[in-house]
């Protein structure tokens, strides 16, 4: 158990779309959410499509709006998670499963419920992301045709209500979501003085790689890992710090 926490401000690093969902989250919880974007993401132009995939695997939120525009909505959806499936559904999709956890539990769920003979996968992901999901499920003998549907570029200047939120105490943690995001949010700090105060505070993170992350880069304030990679979990985990 953590001692409570006396500053209400906390530095949400998710790029949009997801930003302003988690801000409410944490405002509805009684937070001060500082908005620090490690991320800024673009979708993408797909290009040349399977006619008709047997299921269309998300490993991202930010797949769905360049999934809804190009591929049929009546096409099953295998999600990395339940908050990805949801966005899925509320974008129109039927028939939509979440895997509840991540890429290896989204093989896992697709080689549970379809067969190679179906016919081929359509895997939505960033650049960069979804080729080993692509590879583990080719050597469970599935055909995958992965496109890449957003692109995801490091925010290069740092925000200065951030460093005045350090400055005057008002930061109580910060909130991670993935280790590219963590990696490129580091690099954008300004000087070594704020990079010692950031390195301070506790941060919430949303897995164990993200973490190894913050710890390569040195980091001194306690680290929390989330229950599951979420951002109902990621929550939860930042309020158990106040007990």
């Amino acid at each position: 158990m953590h001692p409570p926490l006396l500053s209400r401000g906390v530095i949400i690093t998710r790029p949009e779309p997801g930003l302003g969902e988690t801000a409410s989250a944490l405002a509805g919880a009684g937070w001060v959410p500082v908005l620090a974007p490690a991320l800024h993401v673009q979708v993408c132009s797909v290009g040349h499509l399977p006619q008709r995939p047997a299921a269309l695997l998300l490993t991202s939120g930010q797949a769905v709006a360049a999934a809804a525009k190009n591929v049929s909505l009546s096409v099953p959806v295998f999600a990395v998670g339940e908050r990805t499936a949801q966005k899925a559904r509320a974008a129109g999709f039927v028939t939509v499963c979440s895997a509840d956890g991540n890429a290896q539990a989204l093989v896992r769920l697709v080689v549970g419920h379809g067969a190679p003979e179906q016919g081929t996968l359509l895997l939505f992901s960033g650049a960069g992301q979804g080729l080993d999901l692509a590879a583990s499920l080719r050597n469970h003998g599935f055909s995958v045709v992965r496109r890449v549907a957003y692109r995801a570029e490091g925010v290069a200047d740092f925000p200065a209500s951030v460093e005045q939120a350090l400055q005057m105490e008002q930061v109580a943690a910060i909130l991670f979501f993935s280790a590219r995001s963590a990696q490129c949010w580091l690099n954008s700090v300004p000087n070594k003085r704020v990079l010692a105060q950031v390195m301070a505070l506790r941060a919430v993170v949303m897995s164990d790689v993200v973490a190894q992350v913050l710890h390569q880069a040195g980091w001194q304030g306690v680290v929390t890992m989330a229950a599951r990679p979420d951002a109902p979990a990621m929550l939860a985990a930042l309020n158990a710090l106040n007990t």
